[in-house]
This record gives C-alpha cells, structure tokens and sequence, in this order.
C-alpha cells in the first residue's frame, strides 16, 4: 500500500511512537520531508515553496481539509510564498504512521 492513499487509524494514549528503524524505513517513503527534534519529540517537517501569498493560502487550506477528514491535525506555518508543515502525533509524543500518510497525502496536494 502506498503512503499516500492510506487512510489513517485512530491512536490512543498508550501506543508507542515509532522505533528509529521504523522511521528510518518510512522516511525513504517521503523523500523532501526533513525529520527533526522539538522538545525531545520527533517530528517531520517540510517547507513548500509557492509562488506568492494566495498559493500558499490555497495549499494551507487544503491542508487543512485532509486534516480533518483523518482527524489528524498538523502544525502549519503560513507565509508570503511558502508553507511550513509539521506532522507528529501528539498522544504518542513521536511519530506514528499516519504522520508518514500525511505527510505523503500532503505532498500530493502540493503536486496539484
């Protein structure tokens, strides 16, 4: 199954976060999404690149929308021609699988 047309499932307190090995298979699956460190806990990140303010407002809300379709909801930072996007999942505080599905969901919008 591709990344970018898996659904995701619903995380409970108590699931683990991904192992590094898991990640480090996973984050090939993703190519342009960085992973970095806040606070102890991992997260992807990447920055879109877009022509001007109303591309980046456009590519943000449709961000925006796959959010809460899947109820996963990621940290977006909106700029004059550019989005930065983190995916982590809070309740496992690291990365999950859906972070990766989003992240791949999101690299599709970007390619619209």
């Amino acid at each position: 199954m591709s990344l970018a047309t898996g659904k995701c499932i619903p995380c409970r307190k108590g699931d683990p976060a991904l192992t590094d090995a898991d990640v480090s298979g996973l984050l090939s699956q993703v190519p342009g999404w960085a992973l970095i460190e806040v606070e102890g806990i991992k997260r992807l990140e990447r920055v879109f690149k877009l022509k001007n303010y109303a591309e980046a407002v456009a590519l943000t809300n449709k961000i925006a929308a796959i959010a809460e379709e899947e109820d996963h909801h990621p940290l977006i930072v909106l700029e004059w021609g550019r989005v930065t996007v983190h995916w982590w999942t809070h309740v496992v505080k690291g990365l999950h699988k859906n972070d990766f599905i989003m992240a791949a969901r999101t690299d599709g919008l970007f390619g619209e």
